[in-house]
């Protein structure tokens, strides 16, 4: 049978207090939602159905990307009833597995314990919290098989004691589905249609349900309120750590650093506290990150430094660099080997060729920076003329006095030696020095005005 997976996403979460749908709000930098649809697409479906209803052309428009079939769920009336307005798209002959858009952390390969288990009949995850709260109660018979699935409100005192929960995963057959979908009503505190009634109905036919129980609880953990949402933001970057320590890279303290995309490290990487990596990072061979760094779309190649406090958006850094402290790599920033661009340096849409240094104070944007250049500190490059951006272009072997500003367009040729203070609105010479400031002059008996008094 082909896989087709259903994800119920339409709840609004109330007690979240926000205009935001519960789905979209963020762990890890991303929606809850599209931690589920990453799981659900390891499994390789051939087909993920997402029930979306409240904010539904806002979810919608989170996720452009094709392949998604959308179902709406005009009024919320019970996972069961959800997952009635997704069946004329289900398959007759499909093996079912229900996710839910707000449990983010279910792993691919406990689901594929769960679609195993689907084979017998129904197959249900389970899983033993701390603290079971308002979860669903999982009930046995006196042999241990599953007998029913309890919600909290209709729970007998009992019942409530019962420490394995329902996590509100199902995989089945739609053969077994469609037919037990009919069969169930709202007569309940709720009046809502469950989901979970589906293991009363098995069991009154004789249909094997099988529970799985998840090997860490808080795959099971929903969000309902945002101190919920910030307890998985913290399993979930736990969880990051220990895969980075695994891996071999040295963390000085695993509770503090957040991977909010995908993090790659090569060989003997350090990171020091406090850093944020987002997007997609590669960290070769023996680089090590400072404090209070943060990383975005960024490539570094091996043995780089980057020091405290500097911050990288959408650059690539080559081999042998030492960035910062408090550095800024602007989108567009490319690093040769062996160059230094050291404290309070903005380089915007720039490439710096091999041997370069900006050591500190300047900045540099849309420009073309041979190999061997000193940016002298205070430095800037005026790109923008008011209407558009303009390019400098500054050849191998230069050296830019303290205090330059270079008005583009602009060319600095090869072996040019720039006077400190100096405005640069010409190309020059190359192999020259180049001084373009006005003359000092000291004024003989100058006073200054006296205030008035008053």
């Amino acid at each position: 049978m082909a896989l087709e997976i259903l994800i119920l996403a339409a709840g609004q979460g109330k007690r979240m207090r926000s205009s935001l749908p519960k789905v979209l709000h963020p762990l890890a930098g991303r929606a809850l939602l599209a931690h589920v649809l990453d799981t659900a697409r390891a499994l390789k479906p051939a087909k993920v159905i997402v029930v979306h209803g409240h904010g539904a052309e806002q979810v919608k428009q989170a996720f452009p990307e094709g392949g998604l079939h959308w179902v709406l769920q005009a009024e919320q009336l019970g996972t069961a009833h959800a997952v009635m307005q997704a069946m004329p798209q289900v398959s007759a002959d499909a093996e079912v597995l229900v996710l839910y858009g707000d449990v983010p952390l279910v792993r691919a390969a406990t689901l594929e314990r769960l679609l195993e288990a689907a084979r017998e009949g129904l197959a249900v995850l389970t899983a033993e919290p701390s603290d079971p709260a308002a979860y669903g109660r999982i009930v046995r018979d006196g042999t241990g098989r599953v007998k029913r699935i309890v919600e909290l409100r209709d729970a007998s005192p009992a019942e409530r004691a019962i420490r394995e929960i329902n996590a509100g995963f199902y995989a089945l057959a739609a053969r077994r589905l469609a037919p037990w979908l009919k069969k169930i009503d709202n007569r309940n505190a709720q009046k809502e249609y469950y989901l979970t009634d589906l293991v009363g109905l098995a069991v009154g036919e004789g249909t094997p349900v099988v529970a799985v129980k998840a090997e860490h609880a808080w795959e099971a953990a929903g969000v309902n309120s945002k101190a919920e949402l910030a307890r998985l933001e913290r399993q979930y970057q736990a969880n990051a750590a220990e895969k980075l320590l695994e891996a071999g890279v040295t963390l000085a303290d695993p509770a503090r650093i957040d991977v909010r995309g995908e993090l790659e490290c090569g060989r003997d990487v350090s990171i020091d506290v406090n850093c944020v990596f987002e997007g997609r990072v590669t960290l070769g061979d023996g680089v090590s990150v400072g404090p209070n760094c943060v990383l975005r779309n960024t490539q570094v190649r091996k043995e780089t430094q980057l020091l405290a406090f500097s911050h990288l958006d959408d650059a690539e850094v080559g081999e042998r660099c030492r960035i910062g402290p408090y550095a800024r790599l602007r989108p567009g920033a490319q690093l040769a080997e062996d160059v230094h661009v050291g404290n309070f340096v903005e380089v915007k849409a720039s490439r710096l060729g091999a041997g370069s240094k900006a050591n500190h104070l300047a900045y540099i944007g849309d420009s073309e920076i041979g190999a061997r250049v000193n940016y002298g500190a205070g430095s800037i490059t005026c790109n923008y003329d008011g209407a558009s951006k303009n390019r400098t272009v500054i050849e191998d072997d230069c050296f830019i006095g303290s205090d330059t500003t270079l008005v583009a367009p602009v060319r600095v040729a090869r072996g040019s030696y720039i006077g400190a203070g100096s405005t640069i609105s010409k190309d020059t010479p190359a192999g020259q020095l180049t001084v373009a400031r006005a003359r000092q002059v000291s004024v003989p008996g100058w006073k200054p005005k006296k205030k008035e008094k008053g």
